[in-house]
């Protein structure tokens, strides 16, 4: 019912989700991520389970074919499942069960995975992957949207549109971008509508919340919104 991507960016080691169904609130169950570390995407019949134990499979050093194995092994369910995984070894690896729905499956490789069921065929899924490789001009959140709006042009979901999830971390606790149309008649268009109103100032406003490094953060206003002035300034450029 769902087709989504995972992608590790390995210069930044940031890792990002993108998502979209004929389904309510897919931003809810699918993507989850471990910020530096890895992260996994639950869908189709999904098991909701997945996410939580995956991520603490991956904080303790675990690869992705063994996260996989591990997180399917006990579900009796499994074959109506589908997950990808980036595992704490950096590698991906991912199930398609035999009685998902067709057209059904994956496709991993160095830096990302992409996976799919209920879809309108496998074009979805290599488009996705193509248009994610070919458009390393566009920044990350862009880049993503734009192969899944690739992977919908295809044929996307074959029931329709209704949700859709963009999901990036870096390397703090909390994610850089986390963003959710949870019913929308154009669930693409309305996510990309919100990356570029996130790029009018809390892209630029980041730079200055708390992070590891630095518990505070800047909070003085003044100095705040002249270093977003500069940012917009050098973006216009």
């Amino acid at each position: 019912m769902t087709w989504s991507i995972i992608f590790h960016e390995r210069s930044t080691g940031r890792i990002g989700i993108a998502v979209a169904t004929k389904f309510f609130a897919v931003g809810a169950r699918v993507p989850n991520i471990e910020p530096q570390k890895g992260a996994v995407c639950t869908q189709a019949m999904t098991n909701p389970l997945y996410g939580p134990r995956g991520l603490r499979l991956i904080r303790e050093g675990i690869g992705a074919a063994d996260v996989v194995r591990l997180l399917i092994a006990p579900d009796a369910g499994r074959e109506h499942r589908q997950l990808h995984v980036m595992g704490a070894d950096g590698r991906f690896a991912a199930h398609t069960g035999a009685e998902c729905v067709p057209w059904c499956g994956h496709w991993t490789g160095e830096d990302m995975s992409v996976a799919g069921n209920m879809l309108a065929g496998p074009a979805v899924v290599s488009v996705t992957v193509r248009v994610l490789r070919e458009r390393t001009d566009l920044p990350l959140p862009r880049r993503l949207i734009a192969a899944m709006r690739a992977g919908e042009a295809a044929g996307g979901d074959k029931r329709g549109k209704q949700s859709a999830a963009l999901v990036i971390y870096g390397d703090q606790d909390y994610s850089e971008l986390d963003l959710r149309v949870d019913d929308h008649i154009e669930p693409l268009l309305e996510l990309a509508r919100l990356e570029a109103v996130s790029r009018e100032r809390w892209t630029h406003f980041r730079a200055f919340v708390p992070t590891r490094e630095n518990p505070a953060g800047i909070f003085d206003r003044a100095k705040i919104d002249a270093g977003i002035e500069r940012s917009l300034a050098a973006e216009r450029k």
